[in-house]
């Protein structure tokens, strides 16, 4: 089921995929090179409504319009914060989540909004051959419980490369910034995803 929420960003559009004896809600966001149907996104809205987490998928403004470009990060925050009431209206505890840029957006916003937890898929730590342009504080200031998925050849922040903190980390063996592994790699691509469902359940299992 989609529904529209204005925002002062603009529409944005939530997709919803329902638990049915749901026990919270996912909301996660897309990064600002796709849309909510990036192979990450689309796993976790096939798998999680059948361990009691409601998944919804949110699109951003900027997408919802049509736009080619994300536009400047306290745009993308204005969307977010706007469409959180439709999120909290079931009145269930509210996992903040994204990928990529989506996953800067949830970090940078969950203290303020009340989030029970952030999940960070493929977190950006830095522009791909610049490290030392870090954005380590956004996720070490999440101010909440907080999983980072990540892929192991992610060009954008190797596992390896994150910096100690309260978070978790599950890595996506072989996995690109889209979490696409190469057909030679030791695992599948079923296999690859698996991993990133299967943790991301028992990590929403073990929230209290």
């Amino acid at each position: 089921m989609a529904e529209t929420v204005e925002t002062e960003a603009g529409a944005a559009r939530i997709t919803w995929h329902r638990a049915e004896k749901a026990r919270l809600v996912l909301a996660v966001s897309h990064g600002a090179g796709g849309g909510v149907e990036a192979r990450d996104l689309q796993a976790l809205a096939r798998t999680l409504p059948g361990q009691g987490v409601t998944v919804a998928l949110v699109e951003q403004p900027w997408r919802v319009a049509g736009r080619k470009m994300a536009p400047a990060p306290k745009t993308l925050d204005a969307g977010w914060r706007g469409i959180w009431p439709a999120l909290a209206g079931p009145g269930l505890p509210v996992v903040s989540g994204g990928r990529s840029a989506g996953a800067r957006v949830a970090c940078r916003t969950a203290a303020g909004l009340g989030a029970h937890a952030v999940l960070a898929l493929s977190f950006p730590l830095h522009p791909p051959g610049r490290p030392e342009k870090s954005r380590a504080e956004e996720l070490l200031g999440a101010g909440v419980p907080t999983l980072v998925v990540q892929g192991g050849n992610d060009p954008f922040g190797r596992p390896a490369e994150f910096p100690e903190g309260s978070y978790e980390l599950i890595e996506v063996p072989y996995g690109d910034h889209g979490f696409a592994v190469p057909k030679r790699a030791e695992i599948t691509q079923e296999e690859a995803l698996g991993v990133l469902t299967g943790g991301v359940a028992q990590w929403a299992a073990s929230l209290g």
